[in-house]
C-alpha cells in the first residue's frame, strides 16, 4: 500500500518545526507544535524551541503542565522552558544538537546543562534531542487525530533534517536518536536542500522561471547554532532544468548563539561601568534576554532600544533585579559590522593560538566573522570543482577561471537571516566580490519553517516519484587508514596511507565494492580503525590510495574494536578482505568488510571519539 503522507521535521538548534504533505492533495502545511507555555497553560505554536528545563523537585505542583499526551514530569520542553529557564539557567539546556555533533564528547554522557551546579538530573545531547523528537511526534499524532484523521506513523514517510555539514558520525546518531523517539527509519535530508525544495513548492510550477541553466545558487543558512553553506547549480538535461548539489561546507559553530553571547558580554561591560556586578548564572540569564533583544531589534528596524532585566538568586520577577537597555547602535556594531563585516574574498578565517590548557565546551569557531567563512567555502568550493571532470562540466569555464567560486543567486536560510538588514550585507558582499555584478536574491519562506516545509514536499516527490530532485549523495568522501607495509626503520614513523572508500555524491541507496587487492583485516585482537574524510577532493574514485593521509585528509574517527576471528585462522593474523561501501535509503553510511575465501563478513562504524 502506497504511503498516505510525508512528515518533515526540522530539529532545530534553536526552534524546531513539523510539516505535513499528503499524498491526495498539493498543499504542505505547518503542524503547530502543542507545549507548556505556562504553568496550567498548553498551547499550540508553529515552531517548537529546542530548549529543556529540568524543574527542581519541589519547584511546581504535580500535574502543573498538563499536555495531551503521557510525558516525563522531570522535564519542561519548548516556549515555557527557553522563557523560565532563562531566569534558572543552571537547569536549561540549550544547543543540545550542537553538543550531538561534538566530536570531543560522548553523545550519550549525562552533562547537560552545561556547567551546571545540578549532578543527578542531568541528561545527555543524545537523551534531550531524542526528548524533542518524542515531543513533536506526539503532538503530530495529537493534531491529526484533532482533525478526524487516522494516520498513523506506519502510513507515512518521516524526513528528518540535519546540517549539510554533519559527518556520517552524527548523521547516525540523528537517525537513532530519531528511532528511540518512536519515528521508526528516518529518511535524512541536509537542511540546505530542505529550504531550497521548499522555495521551489513556494514558487509552484513558475520556480523555473527564476533560475536558468548556469546559475550557481548559494543557500546560506545560518540559525542558531551553525552557518552552512551549500552550492546547487543549474543545469539543463533533455529539455529541463536538472539540479546537482556541488559543494558544501565545513562545520562550523557560529550562528545566533554567539551573536547572544557577544552582545551579553557588551551589556555586562555595562552593568559592570555603572558599579554593578553579575554572577555566572546571570550572566546566562543575560545572554537569553540579550538574544530575545537581538531578534526583536533587528525584525522590527524603527526600535532603537530594548529592555533588559536580570533577576538575582531568589528574587521574583518584578522585584530585586538588575536593569539595563541594548541600543540599536550596539546591535548594529556587534551583529552587522562584527559577525557580517565587510571583508575581501580573500579574508579568510584566523585560527586562533591555541592555549595549552583550555576550558572545555563546545568547539565554537575560533574566528567569529561570518563572512570570512563564506569566502573561505567560496574558494574552497572551487578547488573541488575543479577536482572532478563531473563537476566542473556544471560550472561555466568563466565561472571556473576565477578565484572563487561566484554564486548567480542566493538562497537565505536560518533565523538570523529574518533580518533584512543581515541578508542586504550578504548580497553587498557577494556583489563586491564579483567585481559589482549582481546576485539575485531567491525569495524564501518563513526562516524557521522552510525547512520542515521542504523536508515534507521531499518526502512526498520520494513517495509519489514525481516532483523535482536535486541530485546530491555523500556531501563528502570518506577514507580508512591503511597501515603501510615496508621494513621498520628505527626513528621513523612512515606516512599513514588512507583508502578511499566512498566517494563525494555518492547517492543513497547505492553500494560500491572497493577494487583494491591485498586487503587484509586483522581480527581476534584489538585493532585500531581511522576514519578520515574531505570535502574537497570530489575527483577521489573508490579504491584510490591517498599517500599521506594525515597531511591532505581531515582525521574523523580513531576506534579501537576486537573483530571476531574466522574459524581456523589464529587470532591477529591478517584475513584477506573485499571491502563493500553502502549508502543507505536513509543516507547513513554502512561499511562492511567481507572475507574472501568465506561467506564470513564484519561491520565496521564510524564511532564517536572522545577526548
Amino acid at each position: 500500500m502506497q504511503q498516505r503522507f510525508s512528515l518533515g521535521i526540522d530539529l532545530g538548534t534553536s526552534n524546531s518545526a513539523v510539516a505535513l504533505s499528503e499524498v491526495d492533495n498539493d498543499q504542505t502545511n505547518i503542524i503547530d507544535v502543542t507545549q507548556v507555555l505556562g504553568p496550567n497553560q498548553i498551547g499550540e505554536k508553529p515552531t517548537l524551541p529546542s530548549a529543556l528545563y529540568i524543574p527542581h523537585p519541589d519547584e511546581f505542583p504535580e500535574g502543573a503542565f498538563p499536555l495531551p499526551w503521557p510525558s516525563d514530569p522531570r522535564s519542561i520542553i519548548g516556549l515555557f522552558a527557553r522563557d523560565h529557564g532563562a531566569l534558572v539557567p543552571d537547569r536549561l539546556v540549550t544547543s543540545a544538537k550542537s553538543w550531538l555533533s561534538n566530536p570531543h564528547i560522548d553523545p550519550r554522557q549525562r552533562s547537560l546543562p552545561w556547567k551546571s551546579e545540578i549532578s543527578e538530573e542531568k541528561l545527555s545531547a543524545f537523551d534531550c534531542s531524542r526528548s524533542y523528537l518524542d515531543h513533536m511526534r506526539e503532538s503530530f499524532l495529537f493534531a491529526v487525530r484533532n482533525q478526524g484523521k487516522d494516520f498513523d506513523l506506519a502510513d507515512g514517510q518521516v524526513v528528518l533534517t540535519i546540517p549539510a555539514s554533519f559527518d556520517d558520525i552524527a548523521r547516525n546518531l540523528t537517525a537513532e536518536a530519531a528511532e528511540a523517539a518512536g519515528l521508526g527509519k528516518v529518511v535524512l535530508l541536509e537542511e540546505p536542500l530542505a529550504a531550497f525544495y521548499a522555495w521551489t513548492a513556494q514558487a509552484g510550477k513558475d520556480w523555473r522561471a527564476h533560475v536558468r541553466p548556469g546559475d550557481i545558487v548559494l543557500v546560506c543558512d545560518v540559525g542558531g547554532g551553525t552557518a552552512d553553506f551549500s552550492l546547487i547549480a543549474i543545469s539543463e538535461k533533455d529539455g529541463e532544468l536538472d539540479l546537482n548539489r556541488i559543494s558544501v561546507g565545513e562545520h562550523i559553530l557560529l550562528g545566533g548563539d554567539n551573536m547572544d553571547l557577544a552582545l551579553a558580554y557588551a551589556l555586562r561591560a555595562k552593568l559592570e561601568a555603572d558599579g554593578k556586578s553579575i554572577t555566572d548564572m546571570q550572566f546566562l540569564s543575560l545572554t537569553h534576554s540579550a538574544g530575545k533583544a537581538k531578534v526583536a531589534m533587528l525584525e522590527d528596524e524603527s526600535m532603537n532600544e530594548f529592555p533588559i532585566a536580570v533577576p538575582t538568586r531568589g528574587s521574583s520577577l518584578l522585584g530585586n533585579t538588575l536593569s539595563t537597555t541594548l541600543d540599536r547602535q550596539t546591535v548594529e556594531q556587534i551583529v552587522l559590522n562584527g559577525f557580517f563585516a565587510t571583508t575581501s574574498v580573500d579574508d579568510l578565517p584566523q585560527k586562533a593560538r591555541r592555549t595549552g590548557l583550555q576550558e572545555f565546551g563546545l568547539p565554537y569557531a575560533a574566528d567569529p566573522v561570518i563572512s570570512k567563512h563564506l569566502a573561505r567555502f567560496l574558494t574552497r568550493s572551487l578547488e573541488n570543482v575543479r577536482s572532478s571532470e563531473t563537476l566542473s562540466a556544471l560550472v561555466s569555464p568563466e565561472l571556473r577561471s576565477k578565484s572563487f567560486l561566484a554564486p548567480t543567486a542566493v538562497l537565505f536560510n536560518g533565523g538570523v537571516f529574518k533580518a533584512a538588514a543581515l541578508r542586504r550585507r550578504v548580497i553587498e558582499l557577494l556583489t563586491a566580490w564579483n567585481e559589482g555584478q549582481p546576485v539575485r536574491e531567491l525569495a524564501g519562506h518563513e526562516p524557521d519553517l522552510a525547512v520542515a516545509k521542504g523536508a515534507s514536499f521531499y518526502g512526498r516527490n520520494r513517495i509519489t516519484g514525481k516532483g523535482i530532485r536535486i541530485k546530491a549523495g555523500a556531501s563528502r568522501s570518506y577514507y580508512i587508514g591503511l597501515e603501510t607495509s615496508m621494513p621498520a626503520v628505527p626513528g621513523f614513523s612512515p606516512p599513514l596511507k588512507a583508502l578511499c572508500v566512498v566517494p563525494q555524491g555518492m547517492e543513497e541507496g547505492s553500494e560500491v565494492v572497493i577494487d583494491a587487492r591485498d586487503l587484509a583485516l586483522v581480527t581476534g585482537q584489538p585493532a585500531d580503525f581511522r576514519f578520515f574524510s574531505s570535502e574537497v577532493r570530489s575527483g577521489d574514485k573508490p579504491g584510490q590510495i591517498i599517500p599521506d593521509a594525515e597531511k591532505q585528509l581531515l582525521e574523523i574517527s580513531l576506534i579501537e574494536v576486537n573483530l571476531e576471528a574466522v574459524a581456523d585462522i589464529p587470532a591477529g593474523q591478517p584475513v584477506p578482505v573485499q571491502i563493500n561501501s553502502v549508502i543507505t535509503e536513509v543516507g547513513t553510511l554502512e561499511l562492511w568488510m567481507k572475507h574472501t575465501n568465506s561467506d564470513r563478513r564484519w561491520k565496521v562504524e564510524f564511532l564517536v571519539r572522545t577526548e
